[in-house]
């Protein structure tokens, strides 16, 4: 696999958001998720969008993570935000998706945020094994779908104490 950053309006990345939203509404019975997002959230230092390409030069996975501090959405000082975490069907299972985490984690530790934060959401089991056994541990809500029931937030320290 190549992990390559990407700009997040990369057509390739909107082939994939594409993609996601289509499950998000699958899972959930609704549009997808509507959470206001832009390119400019993941420039860096304040962000960076990875994509990932199979042997062929698809493109098979991405995510992302942008800055945040506090706010009042729920957000602290030095929080970087994973989003758009995604896997296609056909991929997964091959570690892709805990490649790009690990790699999102040590660009905002370089980049001086403090706490990797994520919201996701109980129809999605498999994002939150993912996370629970790469040590993120639920946390006070945040975001966007701070107040829905079936939001999970997650959160992992990201410097040294």
């Amino acid at each position: 696999m190549n992990i390559q950053p990407r700009s997040f309006d990369h057509p390739d990345a909107v082939k994939l958001n594409d993609q996601v939203q289509l499950e998000y509404a699958e899972r959930y019975g609704d549009e997808g998720d509507v959470t206001p997002l832009a390119p400019s959230m993941f420039r860096p230092p304040r962000g960076l969008y990875l994509l990932a390409y199979d042997e062929s030069g698809a493109p098979v996975a991405t995510g992302g993570w942008r800055a945040q501090d506090q706010n009042e959405e729920g957000y602290l000082d030095g929080d970087a935000e994973l989003k758009r975490m995604f896997v296609i069907p056909e991929s997964r299972g091959r570690g892709l998706a805990r490649r790009i985490l690990a790699a999102l984690e040590a660009d905002a530790r370089a980049a001086g945020r403090t706490r990797m934060v994520l919201e996701t959401g109980d129809q999605q089991p498999e994002a939150i094994a993912l996370y629970t056994s790469s040590g993120y541990t639920p946390c006070e809500k945040f975001g966007y779908y701070r107040t829905y029931e079936s939001s999970r937030c997650f959160a992992i320290p990201l410097q040294e104490s």
